[in-house]
């Protein structure tokens, strides 16, 4: 008897030993992102913070949200001092890690005068761009071979008005920002280009390794039950599931 407890004990002991050595999700994921207005605005609302806390808050995992200019907070995941940056397109990013889901979708405009023709993804290497330092747009738009990268939006109206550049590149909520800015916006038209999956890049370090695979896990659960539909519905977004 004396014998077959201590093995009883032995083997408990080797069990709590295991659970502690097992790695725990963190309580909290550390994001950076630029403050994109409706979607990662700094004040924590919009459709982006509000997917990511249906995916990651009924886990157990609260989001602390740090707001940074991109290229910025792609660097933060790079180094390691976040666990990820938001808004990423696929690969755009080196030294990080990518999930297998993306958790949103950007449609992608090019804005020129109305009085240029209306471009499309075939011919658009044609002609020269322009977009955001940090975007990447060449490596998913075909034939590109002349662009400019700004260091911001507030002078894309003049470029296109004084023929500095052909169309400027970038999400429709940020070209149609821009169109809000101008004297005349019947000067200018929007079209459509391409759609490109957004994804969280995680850093390489296995606290972000932990909560990239719950993350996957809980949008593999959330597609397939539908619960993301009512935010995209509520920010009056397309949903970017298909009929799931």
């Amino acid at each position: 008897m004396a014998r077959w407890l201590m093995v009883m004990v032995f083997a408990t002991f080797c069990a709590l030993a295991r659970a502690d050595e097992a790695p725990m999700t963190p309580s909290v994921i550390h994001l950076a992102s630029e403050a994109w207005e409706d979607f990662t605005a700094a004040d924590g609302h919009g459709l982006g913070w509000d997917v990511l806390r249906e995916v990651f808050e009924p886990a157990g995992v609260k989001l602390d949200i740090r707001i940074e200019p991109y290229t910025r907070a792609t660097g933060l995941a790079q180094r390691g001092e976040v666990d990820a940056c938001v808004g990423a397109y696929r690969d755009e990013v080196s030294d990080v890690l990518y999930p297998h889901w993306n958790f949103d979708t950007d449609p992608i405009y090019a804005l020129g005068l109305a009085s240029n023709p209306a471009p499309t993804a075939e011919n658009l290497g044609n002609y020269r761009l322009a977009w955001v330092r940090g975007y990447k747009y060449q490596a998913y738009l075909p034939n590109v071979q002349r662009y400019n990268e700004v260091a911001r939006r507030t002078g894309i109206l003049p470029m296109l008005i004084h023929n500095h550049v052909d169309y400027y590149i970038d999400a429709l909520d940020e070209v149609n920002s821009i169109v809000s800015r101008a004297k005349d916006p019947s000067q200018f038209r929007r079209t459509h280009i391409v759609d490109l999956p957004l994804y969280l890049c995680f850093a390489d370090t296995p606290q972000a390794r932990r909560l990239m695979a719950l993350f996957d896990q809980r949008m593999e659960v959330l597609v397939k039950n539908g619960r993301l539909k009512p935010i995209f519905a509520k920010w009056k977004q397309p949903y970017p599931f298909g009929t799931n």
